[in-house]
């Protein structure tokens, strides 16, 4: 194959990630650690609230029905090639070497405002625990939140197998408490009485307030394609994160349907539109159906579950900035390991140093609930931007393929392609109803990402060559081999 289509690599001792380490159960639970369903729901839902009202349900069925669709493109995308920086990589072989730049930095910089709004919530949920009235200290919120989040840096620089070690007792855990506060909630006295109607398109009343709810449900779901950027690391590399991902989103699904029909109906308005509830709406539903000390046990499960996303974020963000370091695209050194552990230690340290900066600088936003709502809409465009771009690469990719049965055309071609249209048709449609600070941060942080990918698509660095039409039909016969 030519080497147009293949980025430099360089000696297996300089760059190589500890192969072969994790299984299918590994990525299932690396899937649902990824999206987090606890510090979703917890730090989430008053967003979903705000923009849709009761229409929380709809959002999360329609979105999911879509993002399914791009579940399915990554599951095929890695099996053309296995590479940490996934659709870094695979949107660059099927699209444009400039598509697949802006893929891999929106999700480097999707990640570092990850990681100021994760940090808030597991901040407020601890001092929560100590004293409610604490809880909205922003000060005292940012300093324990630094602390947890220096934890987890430790936890991931560590090695993979520690990290999933780690997240397969702290899911286990996080979802069984989920499931026990679901049927308390079911079978309590409710504020709301149960309606279909919120999973009608017309409880949204147009189209812009049906996309404003499906940016945030976007969000929820956002986090289960670590298992892509870890296939370097997984047994049967090909396969077994795409069918990790597709397990951990069917999961996540379900538990997000239940606890956002379970808030409509237990909680009132105010209660979800309360701005001291922005952190910890599940500590408040916990209290609610089950007062007390008792209640306080779903807290629990929301630190269990951002220690569980804070890990995989940085995961997926290291694993990114080190392909790219890797192939030259952004500074070398990120492209080093660690000798023992075998993880991106550079990319890992620049990644600590640059969240903590954005988090403590965070605070002029002003209250928790500004930071969390902006960084919730800012993150949910640039989703948009990598998602649709790897839809669209699958269908590129195997349109050979695609015609030659029922399941391809739908699993291969129809499905991402829908899920695709729909983050596209979402990031026009959102644009307008976003805010400066919003848009600032989504959008200005898209576009610095312009000025590295200038400078080596002049050094002439090989990823910005364009493969030739010998070089994509190359391509065309190893997926045909490997299908």
């Amino acid at each position: 194959m030519s080497e147009a289509l293949e980025t430099p690599a360089a000696p297996a001792h300089e760059h190589s990630l500890k192969a072969g380490v994790l299984g299918l159960f590994d990525s299932v639970i690396m899937g649902v650690a990824g999206v987090a369903p606890a510090y979703s729901i917890a730090g989430t839902t008053a967003v979903l609230f705000g923009a849709v009202a009761f229409g929380g349900p709809a959002a999360l069925l329609y979105c999911g029905v879509a993002m399914f669709g791009i579940v399915f493109a990554f599951s095929y995308l890695g099996r053309v090639e296995t590479n940490a920086g996934a659709s870094y990589s695979w949107v660059r072989r099927a699209l444009h070497p400039a598509l697949g730049y802006l893929s891999g930095w929106a999700l480097v910089v999707s990640a570092l405002i990850f990681m100021v709004i994760a940090t808030l919530p597991v901040g407020s949920n601890l001092v929560s625990l100590f004293s409610n009235s604490m809880a909205s200290n922003k000060p005292l919120v940012t300093i324990v939140g630094c602390l947890f989040f220096l934890l987890m840096v430790a936890a991931v620089a560590a090695g993979v197998t520690v990290t999933v070690t780690v997240q397969i007792i702290m899911s286990t855990v996080e979802l069984a408490l989920l499931v026990l506060f679901a049927l308390l909630a079911i079978f309590h006295a409710h504020a709301n009485p149960f309606s279909w109607h919120w999973f009608s398109p017309g409880i949204f009343h147009g189209s812009s307030g049906f996309f404003a709810g499906a940016l945030v449900a976007a969000f929820y779901y956002w986090g289960w394609d670590v298992t892509a950027n870890l296939n370097e690391e997984t047994k049967n590399a090909k396969t077994t994160p795409g069918l990790g991902a597709i397990i951990g989103i069917v999961t996540v699904f379900v538990l997000f349907e239940v606890f956002t029909v379970a808030t409509n109906m237990v909680l009132t308005t105010h209660q979800l539109t309360n701005p001291n509830n922005a952190a910890d709406i599940l500590s408040v539903l916990g209290q609610k159906v089950w007062h007390g000390a008792p209640g306080k046990l779903i807290v629990i499960s929301v630190i269990l579950s951002t220690v569980a996303t804070l890990e995989t974020t940085l995961i997926q963000v290291t694993r990114t900035l080190f392909a790219m370091g890797r192939d030259h695209t952004l500074p070398k050194a990120l492209g080093r390991i660690a000798p023992s552990a075998k993880t991106p230690l550079v990319a890992t340290m620049t990644v600590m140093v640059i969240s903590l900066l954005l988090f403590v600088g965070s605070q002029s936003f002003g209250s928790i609930a500004n930071i969390l709502t902006a960084g919730v809409n800012s993150i949910g465009l640039q989703i948009c931007i990598y998602y649709c771009f790897a839809g669209l690469a699958v269908v590129v990719l195997y349109r050979r393929q695609i015609l030659r049965s029922a399941s391809n055309f739908v699993f291969m071609g129809l499905w991402p392609l829908v899920g695709a249209l729909f983050m596209g048709v979402m990031f026009v449609k959102v644009i307008p109803t976003l805010n400066a600070t919003d848009l600032w941060v989504g959008l200005g942080s898209m576009a610095l990402g312009l000025i590295p990918m200038a400078y080596y698509w002049a050094q002439r660095n090989p990823y910005f060559t364009m493969p030739t039409k010998e070089d994509r039909h190359a391509v065309l016969l190893e997926l045909e081999e490997n299908l």
